[in-house]
Formats: C-alpha cells, sequence, structure tokens
C-alpha cells in the first residue's frame, strides 16, 4: 500500500489530505440527500432528503454511494453553458425589453411598419450586449476567489486540487490555518487531543475556544500509517445550520463513542496555538454548516427598477389607447373623406374592397411603432451608464479609502447605487463592525484612588522603560501610577498581582517575545496591563504560576481554581507565596463582588462604586477586584469537602457552587479596572448622524448579551434616558419561537416601536430571519453591514449588502455590493454618494420621460391634420438621432454630476436624506406630473408653429405652410425646449461642471450641425431616397419669422413651468431648497437661526451613564478553562 499526501490550497495554506492508493475512485457528486430543516437555497429537484449520515474513513466507495456534496463552493449565477439563456430571461424579465422584442416583430410586417427594423434592433441588441457583460463581469469577479482556492497548487509531495477533498477523507491542518470542512478532531499536536480555535467567521468572537478528540482516535497522534488505516464509521445527523450543536456516534474496533459539537471543527474556524491536528471530513461544500446559514444569492433589484417596469405597462396601455383613438379616426376618415380621393390616393391591396375598419386595424398597429418612443430603449442604456458612472465615483472616492490597510472602498455591484439613497433600516454586526475588537486597559481604581487619563494631543504615554519585559504596544496616560508602583504601595502592588494571578491565560515565548493566548480580549488586556506595570505573568504548570515581580521571578503554587460561569459573574484562584501565605483572589461583576466584602470595606466601596459609575459613563467595560487572606487550617478542611464534591455523581454542580460560596465572603475590595472595547474610530458620530437621517439601526450580534448591551453604550445607541430599550437574545427559547410565523408579527411591532434594538446571541441564519422579516413586512429598504462570514446570510438576504474588509476573513466582502474597511465610510456612502445617486437618478428619469412625451406626442396631434395615415412629422433621421445623439449626452451628464447640495452639506443636515425613505422624488404622482408636463409641451410644440404658419409669409411673400419647413421649425424649438430651457437641464441643474456645459451647448451645436448637413446639396445628390429635406434647412432657418415662432414657442412652453417652480421654491420651500439657496436661513435642531453648530453636532454629545447601567462587567462571558488548567491536560509535556 503506497500513501500519498497531496496538498490543497485554502487561502494560500496548504491543506493535507491522506490518500490510500487504488482506493479512491472519482466520480461526479451532487448535493447528496439533505435534511428538512436545511437553508432555502436547496432545490426542489433534490431526491433524497437525508435523515442521518453515514461516513466511513479512508472509504470513498463506500461514501460515493451517499452521492455526498463536494468541497466545490460555487459562488456564481453562471457557466458557460447556462450564461446566455438565464442571463436573457433575467434581461426579457425587464417589461421594457419584451416591449421592444415585440416591436421589433411589428417592423418587420411590411403592411405595418412605418419605420425600417434596423431602428429598433440595433438598440436592443446593444442594450443587451452591454448589460450581458456587465453581468458576466460581476459574475465572474465574485467567482474569482472560489476558483483561485478550488484549482490552487502547492508543490510539496502529490499536487491536488483543492476542490477534491471528499466526505470520509483525512485532513491535515497546521497553525493558523482556516479549517477546510467540517470535520471530526482525530488527534493533535496538544495533549489529550486538544486544540484551540477561533470562531471569528462563526459567531463573531475571537476568543479561543477549545477542542478535544476523543481519546481512543488521540492515540493515533501523527502517525500515517495508524491514520491510514483507520476506518471509524461515523453516524450521525444530516446537514444543517446549527452551529451550538453535533449529535453523532463513532463505532471503531467493536465499540461507539458519542459525538458533540466540542469535537467537531467547523469550516470558518482558524486553528490557533496548536501546531496541527488532523481530522475527519464529515460534511463537505455547501453541506458544511457555514454554508447553510450562507442563505441564497439572489438577484437584487432596486424599487426604481420595479416602479419603471409599471410605469412602462402604464405606458404601454397609454400607447394602446393613442393607437386605438387615432385607427378610430382613420376609420372614420376613410370611409368619410378618403374614398373620395381614392383616384390621387388609392388604397393598398388588403384593404382595396373598400374595407375602412381594416384600414383602421393597419394604422392602429402603424401608429404603435410610431409612437413606441415614449419609452425608448435608450433608457436603459443611459440607467446603466449612469449606475456605472456611479459606482466608479465610489471606488474613486479618496475619503473612502482606508491608508493603514491600502484598502480603497468597492461597488462590486452597479445596480443599486440609488438604492443606497432609500435606506431605513441598517442592520450591523458588532465584533469587527463597530469594534476594532481590541480591548484597551484605560483606568482604574485603587483603594479609592483613580488611574488613567484618556489620550489626547496634551496627555503623555507613561514611560515603561524600567520594565524590560513591557509589552511596547501598551499605553497608558497617567505616571502617577507608575510612580505608585515603583513606591512599593501594598494595595498597588496587591492590585495588579491580581490581575497576574487570576486569570485562565496561557503564555509561550516565539523569538525571544513574550504571547499571550487569552480566552477573551477582556482577560488578555488585564494581563498585559499587570505586564507593564512590572507584574509579568510568565509561565503556569497544573500547580504553580511564576511572575515576575518587578524584575524578580516569584513562583506562586496553584491551589485551586474557582472557575467563571453565568450565574457566579465572577472568578477566584487560590494560590499559595513563597512566604508560605494562603490568598484568594477574586475578580468580577461589581454587584457580585460588593455583596461579597468584609463589612469593614464599606466606605472603600463607597467611593470605588462612585469611581465605577464615572468608568461606566464613559462607556468602559468594569470589574471590581477584591482578595482575602486564608487561614490554613481552615484552607485544608475546605479542600478537602471540595474534592469530595468534586466527585461525587449527584447534584455536583450544586455543591461545588456552595462551597465556592463560602470561600468567597468576607473580601477585601482593592478597586476596580476600567477596559475599552475599542469602538473604530467615528462609530458613534456615525451613528448619531445616521439616526438623525430616520435610519433606524439594530445591532445583530452572536456575542453576549452584557457585551452587545456595553458597545450599545459606547456608540450612543443605548443611553440611560431611554424607556424603549428592546434586547432580544436569540440563545432562548423565547427567541426561537418568536420568530415563528404566528408570532413575528408581535415581534416585529415591538421591535419597530422601540428607538433602539440590539440582538444579542443570534445565529447567522436568525440575522438573516430578522432582516427577512423587517424586509418584508415593513416594506423599507434594508441594509446589512458586516465583516466575517457568520454576517454573509444577512448580507445576501438584505436588499444592499455590505462588507467590511476586516479581521475576519473576506467571506463577507465577497458576499457584498458595497465594501469598505471602517463603519464610519457608511455614512458617507449614504448620505452622499446614496443621497445623489438617487436624486440624480430621479431628476433623469422625469426628465427622460418628459422630453419623450413631448418628442413622441407631436406625432397624436399631427394624426388629426394627415387624415390618419400614420406619416411621421419630422424627417426619419431626426426621429433615430433625437435620443441617441441630440439629447442622450446633456441628460448623463445630469444623471452623473448633478449635486443639488455639496458634500458638506449633506453630512450637516441628516435631514436632507429623508426624501429618498419617502420616495419623493421619482414615483407614480412625479410620473403623472411629468406625462402631463410632456402633453402639455407637446401640444405647444405643435399647435403653436401651426397656427403660426397657417397665416405667416416669408419674407418674399411666399408661404411657411410647407411640411417639411413645419417639421424643421418644430424639431428645432423642441431642441431647444428640452435641452437647454426646460426641465433639469438647463434650469434647475444645481452644479455645472465644464462637462455639463460642453455637454449642453455641444449638443446644440451637433443638432445645427447635422441638421445642415443631412438637408444638404451634397447628401441628396449621393442618397436622394434618404435624404428627401433638400435645402429645407437652408431656407427656412434663414427667414427671420420663423426664428420668431421658435422663439415664442419656446417662451410659451419654458415660462409657465418657470413660474410655479419660482412660485413653489419661494413659498414652500423644501429641506434642499433652504440649503441651497443662500437666501433661505437653515433653522438648525437647536432653533438657532445661521448658527454654528448644525444639528449633527447638536446630537453627538457623550451621555453619562449612571450605575444602573453596569452590568456590562468587562470578563469573559462563558464557561472558563479553570478545569483544564488544574488538570494539565492543556499542558505541552516541555511546560512542566
Amino acid at each position: 500500500m503506497r500513501l500519498h499526501l497531496p496538498n490543497f490550497l485554502y487561502r494560500g495554506i496548504p491543506v493535507h489530505r491522506l490518500q490510500l492508493h487504488g482506493q479512491c475512485r472519482r466520480k461526479t457528486l451532487g448535493y447528496g440527500r439533505r435534511s428538512p430543516d436545511t437553508m432555502a437555497s436547496w432545490s426542489n429537484s433534490d431526491i433524497h432528503i437525508e435523515e442521518e449520515r453515514h461516513v466511513r474513513a479512508n472509504d470513498r466507495n463506500y461514501n460515493d454511494k451517499f452521492f455526498y456534496a463536494d468541497n466545490h463552493i460555487k459562488t456564481s449565477k453562471y457557466n458557460v453553458f447556462t450564461f446566455l439563456p438565464i442571463n436573457l430571461f433575467e434581461q426579457f424579465q425587464r417589461v421594457a425589453n419584451a416591449y421592444f422584442l415585440v416591436l421589433l416583430i411589428l417592423q418587420l410586417i411590411p403592411e405595418i411598419s412605418s419605420l425600417p427594423w434596423v431602428t429598433t434592433t440595433v438598440p436592443l441588441v446593444m442594450v443587451l450586449v452591454i448589460t450581458a457583460v456587465k453581468d458576466a463581469t460581476d459574475d465572474y469577479v465574485s467567482q474569482l476567489w472560489a476558483l483561485i482556492i478550488d484549482y490552487g497548487h502547492i508543490g510539496s509531495l502529490q499536487n491536488e486540487k483543492w476542490m477534491n477533498v471528499r466526505v470520509g477523507d483525512i485532513i491535515k491542518l497546521e497553525n493558523n490555518q482556516f479549517v477546510a470542512a467540517d470535520i471530526l478532531l482525530l488527534s493533535s499536536s496538544e495533549p489529550y487531543g486538544l486544540c484551540y480555535i477561533e470562531t471569528a467567521e462563526l459567531d463573531g468572537e475571537t476568543n479561543l475556544k477549545v477542542r478535544q478528540a476523543l481519546t481512543v482516535t488521540s492515540e493515533l497522534g501523527a502517525d500515517i500509517l495508524k491514520l491510514a488505516e483507520f476506518n471509524g464509521e461515523v453516524i450521525c445527523e444530516a446537514p444543517n445550520n446549527k452551529l451550538d450543536k453535533f449529535k453523532g456516534t463513532l463505532y471503531w474496533r467493536g465499540s461507539k463513542f458519542p459525538l458533540d459539537n466540542e469535537k467537531m471543527l467547523l469550516r470558518g474556524c482558524v486553528l490557533r496555538n496548536t501546531d496541527w491536528c488532523f481530522g475527519m471530513v464529515i460534511f463537505a461544500g455547501l453541506q458544511t454548516k457555514l454554508m447553510q446559514n450562507c442563505g441564497r444569492t439572489t438577484l437584487k433589484r432596486t424599487s426604481i427598477d420595479k416602479l419603471m417596469n409599471t410605469l412602462v405597462l402604464w405606458i404601454f396601455g397609454f400607447l394602446v389607447c393613442m393607437g386605438v383613438i387615432l385607427a378610430i379616426g382613420n376609420t372614420i376618415w376613410e370611409q368619410e373623406v378618403g374614398r373620395s380621393f381614392q383616384v390621387y390616393l388609392p388604397w393598398e391591396r388588403p384593404v382595396s374592397n373598400n374595407n375602412a375598419v381594416f384600414s383602421g386595424f393597419l394604422t392602429f398597429w402603424s401608429y404603435i411603432i410610431i409612437l413606441n418612443t415614449v419609452v425608448p430603449i435608450s433608457l436603459y442604456v443611459s440607467v446603466e451608464v449612469i449606475r456605472l458612472g456611479h459606482s466608479y465615483f465610489i471606488n474613486w472616492d479618496g475619503k473612502m479609502y482606508y491608508g493603514q490597510k491600502d484598502t480603497p472602498a468597492e461597488a462590486r455591484t452597479t445596480t443599486l447605487n440609488e438604492e443606497l439613497g432609500q435606506v431605513e433600516f441598517i442592520f450591523s454586526d458588532k465584533t469587527g463592525t463597530l469594534t476594532q475588537n481590541i480591548m484597551v486597559f484605560n483606568k482604574c481604581s485603587i483603594n479609592g484612588n483613580t488611574y488613567g487619563r484618556f489620550c489626547t494631543q496634551r496627555t503623555a504615554c507613561v514611560d515603561f522603560s524600567f520594565n524590560p519585559l513591557s509589552d511596547r504596544k501598551f499605553t497608558f496616560h497617567d505616571s502617577s501610577l507608575v510612580e505608585a508602583i515603583k513606591m512599593e504601595e501594598p494595595s498597588v502592588q496587591e492590585f495588579f498581582r491580581l490581575l497576574a494571578l487570576c486569570h485562565t491565560v496561557m503564555s509561550e515565548e516565539k523569538n525571544e517575545d513574550l504571547l499571550y493566548q487569552a480566552q477573551s480580549p477582556d482577560e488578555g488586556a488585564l494581563v498585559s496591563a499587570a505586564r507593564n506595570f512590572g507584574f509579568v505573568f510568565r509561565s503556569r504548570t497544573p500547580e504553580t504560576i511564576t511572575l515576575y515581580e518587578m524584575g524578580t521571578a516569584v513562583t506562586y503554587q496553584l491551589l485551586a481554581i474557582l472557575d467563571f460561569n453565568n450565574v457566579r459573574k465572577r472568578m477566584s484562584v487560590i494560590v499559595r507565596n513563597p512566604a508560605g501565605q494562603t490568598k484568594l483572589y477574586c475578580k468580577g461583576a461589581d454587584t457580585i463582588i460588593f455583596d461579597r466584602l468584609d463589612p469593614s470595606n464599606e466606605d472603600l466601596m463607597d467611593t470605588t462604586s462612585e469611581h465605577l459609575n464615572e468608568f461606566a459613563g464613559e462607556g468602559l467595560r468594569t470589574l471590581a477586584l477584591a482578595y482575602k487572606v486564608l487561614d490554613r487550617d481552615f484552607f485544608e478542611e475546605w479542600m478537602t469537602r471540595l474534592l469530595l464534591a468534586s466527585t461525587v455523581m449527584e447534584n455536583r454542580e450544586q455543591r461545588l457552587a456552595d462551597l465556592y460560596e463560602e470561600i468567597e465572603t468576607g473580601l477585601l475590595l482593592l478597586g476596580a479596572t476600567a477596559v475599552e472595547d475599542k469602538l473604530q474610530e467615528g462609530v458613534p458620530e456615525t451613528i448619531a448622524c445616521l439616526t438623525l437621517a430616520n435610519i433606524k439601526i439594530w445591532v445583530l450580534t452572536g456575542d453576549k448579551l452584557e457585551t452587545a448591551m456595553n458597545i450599545g453604550y459606547s456608540c450612543n445607541m443605548l443611553r440611560d434616558d431611554m424607556n424603549e430599550v428592546f434586547i432580544i437574545s436569540g440563545h432562548t427559547a423565547a427567541e426561537a419561537h418568536a420568530l415563528e410565523p404566528e408570532l413575528e408579527q408581535v415581534l416585529l411591532e415591538t421591535a419597530c416601536l422601540c428607538k433602539t434594538v440590539i440582538c444579542c446571541r443570534v445565529t447567522p441564519m436568525q440575522k438573516a430571519q430578522v432582516v427577512e422579516l423587517v424586509k418584508t413586512n415593513k416594506m423599507a429598504v434594508t441594509l446589512a453591514i458586516g465583516d466575517g462570514a457568520n454576517d454573509v446570510s444577512m448580507i445576501r438576504t438584505a436588499h444592499i449588502g455590505v462588507g467590511i474588509s476586516g479581521q475576519e476573513g473576506m467571506q463577507a466582502v465577497l458576499a457584498s455590493d458595497y465594501s469598505f474597511a471602517q463603519f464610519r465610510y457608511l455614512q458617507r456612502l449614504l448620505l452622499v454618494h446614496g443621497r445623489w445617486s438617487y436624486f440624480r437618478m430621479c431628476n433623469f428619469l422625469f426628465y427622460f420621460f418628459y422630453k419623450n412625451f413631448a418628442f413622441t406626442l407631436v406625432h397624436f396631434w399631427f394624426g388629426f391634420f394627415c387624415g390618419f395615415s400614420a406619416q411621421t412629422v419630422y424627417d426619419q433621421w431626426f426621429i433615430t438621432l433625437f435620443n441617441i445623439v441630440y439629447t442622450s449626452l446633456p441628460v448623463l451628464a445630469m444623471g452623473l454630476f448633478d449635486q443639488d447640495v455639496n458634500e458638506a452639506n449633506s453630512h450637516r443636515y441628516p435631514g436632507l436624506y429623508r426624501p429618498g425613505q419617502l420616495n419623493l422624488l421619482f414615483n407614480k404622482r412625479q410620473f403623472f406630473l411629468c406625462t402631463l408636463q410632456g402633453i402639455v409641451t407637446s401640444f405647444l410644440l405643435f399647435f403653436v408653429p401651426y397656427g403660426a404658419f397657417s397665416l405667416g409669409v416669408r419674407a418674399d411673400g411666399l408661404h411657411l405652410s410647407d411640411q417639411q419647413s413645419f417639421a424643421v421649425t418644430i424639431a428645432t424649438s423642441l431642441v431647444i425646449v428640452v435641452i437647454a430651457f426646460q426641465s433639469d437641464i438647463g434650469l434647475d441643474t444645481y452644479y455645472w461642471t465644464a462637462v455639463n456645459h460642453l455637454f449642453v451647448w455641444g449638443s446644440l451645436a451637433v443638432y445645427f450641425a447635422i441638421l445642415l448637413a443631412m438637408q444638404s446639396d451634397g447628401l441628396f445628390s449621393i442618397f436622394p431616397s434618404q435624404f428627401p429635406y433638400i435645402g429645407t434647412a437652408r431656407s427656412c432657418l434663414a427667414q427671420w419669422s420663423v426664428w420668431l415662432v421658435i422663439l415664442l414657442t419656446t417662451a410659451v412652453c419654458v415660462l409657465p413651468g418657470m413660474a410655479v417652480r419660482f412660485l413653489k421654491t419661494d413659498l414652500y420651500p423644501t429641506l434642499t431648497d433652504k440649503v441651497a439657496a443662500p437666501s433661505h436661513a437653515v433653522v438648525n435642531t437647536t432653533g438657532n437661526r445661521g448658527g454654528k453648530q448644525g444639528p449633527r453636532e447638536q446630537n453627538l454629545r457623550r451621555v453619562r451613564r449612571t450605575s444602573s447601567r453596569r452590568s456590562g462587567y468587562a470578563f469573559s462571558h462563558q464557561q472558563g478553562y479553570g478545569e483544564l488548567i488544574t488538570s494539565g491536560k492543556n499542558m505541552k509535556v516541555g511546560q512542566y
């Protein structure tokens, strides 16, 4: 038998898999059998429902029979074969695309086509191709990362692709490596089969967790032969999304061994402080618990896209009505008038039998084709160009670039930009999103004295050069504490001695640097603080703890660890110092510690309580510290009872708790610590500003209740003056029931009544369920932001997903629509880019619909004067070029560059964001107004020149009433009205740039140049049938009377609209009008006119908390590792 150790690349790190040569056969695997409670992304085409899983180690022949999923992760929607049909299907879901396809078919019928089919085919194909290229590019980028993983190699032993990992394979992982799949831990480099993992991508927590292999498998060690011969069979639960539960049984050597979640390493975890480990793959690929929580990639469409579909249907109905009216008119005209002119205008063969009704029927379809420009296909090309431009503006924004990590903002989609201006709900992760996940020891209270100040430009850092073992990254801003240490004040020394002894931190030295592996960031911060102040935790064994106290090595005998749990809310250690004195050191929540103090400490307790109130008011996480000197005889007797209680089977936990309670009384208070859970820069200000914009922010975190509340206070989301604080814990049955269909409405209504909602201990799938609940029932635009794999599900569920490229990998970024490095950039993304995008898109749509109604409906009025013959008013080249050349660039410039207010005022007045949430700038009412305005403009464009030409004469006495001159006059008036003066292009463009000027005035120049060229003698001589308007423009525009008609038409069309806008702005100004116009005084939220402080600054003052909210103590909020430490199971052999 020959062994191969092929390598797999996971984020550039090799993963080793044991392979028995000749035993593994390749087979294309499906998604396998799945449990009923798996996520909704599994399709209904699955044949089997997996009730339980059978996996045999190192036996692919057996495992392949069940068609389990392989480890290939697909993040794209398309492949080479499905791209064309799926993409075309998605594109023709747009009603307008389907509408133009029908028009194209109609234009192929000669009897009804009054325009060549090319006029519709070319624009339609351009739209489909441009959109397809964009969709393919977006999909390729999203799949690129997965392709790198799937096809990556590393040349060590036998090269093999990562995607070839299968259920039942034996995997080797190394330190600091991501776990490849959901694997059963078999053995590790640590004693007793222990290993340490970080689960930040699963639950957002960066504190280390312990996993331990079964004793029988830990004996396999790193022996390749033994691992290759391992043939155990696991029978376990089917794939599901429960991250905290696993049930299974290992059958091996005639025995069975129970398996639970403590024996599993889930995909997305990171191996820490463990050189290597081996595991057996139980779930792979899409069936891993992480991927089961990721949800399904859905096609996201903006509310404007959906509205446009509705409007297109309305326009089509309006088009049909106009066609019916003109067809009836044609039938009547042919019946009453047209038959008298058959000598001059003979009917064609289909209507040669004097069938006027059939003539009307054909005329109906002819007018449908002529009037189709009320919804020009160039609209969708322009929309895509504008969205692409807005995306590049986000990518190029230097103010959203994070220099420390060389990370720019990135718009990973181009279809949701305007939706950024309509967000009402933000769902945010906590760890790594709001916080840096860095704990900083800021202040402390020792024996009634406070030490520490917040860092400012005037406060110097303490010099720790006296301590050669200090951490150079640690900073403190009160030198009086160092002086107290140097003066050997007993209370100060005892304070830091407690911090150096009372913990479960593990130490190791790498490259002569002392490193700590802490169960929680809080513990790490406290032990590091003690280290820098001269009490250095150096090493531990199961029986001893070694400190360096002011440079002197001191070894304490570790007698007992009274571990932390959520009921005790404290931990204690009992040690014996070299002098033989036995002491108990305790740290925990102040309310717990204060209840166990000796009565002689009452005055000190009151003083310390005041200090704790100050710390809590500053948003710091607090702990109280106390100690007790134990009588040797009492301790020995108590220890005997403790050993007895730890061996009994009945009520063991309660007996131990009673003994802990007995010895943890009569404590002497030392003081309190204050640790800052360091927020990202600008988080409180960002949240306050977004709140002023009427955006509701919900925090969804996998962290504990106290930690979540503490961050809520630090971010100013929670304040003591709030009466409406709703905190949901997803770790309880109540939360699970609240998300059931019969109760979810109650949960939603209650939460929406609150000012602040924090959901803690929620799983990734529960995050998605909360987002879906709001998204479905509130009909509001939702945004989810996170930085870890545990946030992927809610990022995909929300209308807009934002990924932060932080400490927890790139999975959130890869699943997101937008990404950047810091939470504070969300304010600029929404209030500046989002609001501008929405404003620009709405103005663009209003103008586009207006100009096309004004352009197209002239044909409708002309129909009453041409015998309803479907004759066009304009030259066919004008019809072709109006939307593509003459009016395309000005509207693009407005849609790309216009700003109603500048970015500074967008931040200063968050209330400007409100119109987007209410969808005020473009809705069905606004569409009706632009339609009405377009109809009126078309009426004036036709009848003013018609009335003038019916009576007017040229300078030479000839009539002006020829059809070609009439067409040129209307066309010229239309271009001037819609480009230079009417709507938002000329009069209401707020922000003029060189590009705007170039496009507006350049388009007018291009119009006249093309007009004169196409009606010149030269083109007529070459293509006489294509350019029949020979000399018309030159002759017509040379007449002053024609220019007077154009001027009159323009004035009649423009002046009423100008008057209405002026009166509306002056009498009923909006906030935008007040901010944009310097003549309007803007009243801030305090009521001061012209004050220096805007509404944003007025609401960003920190609100101090009182002791009523001091429950957010700085401590690990899960069962500690005390038992492991005292048993020695987590110690390497060299540490004893």
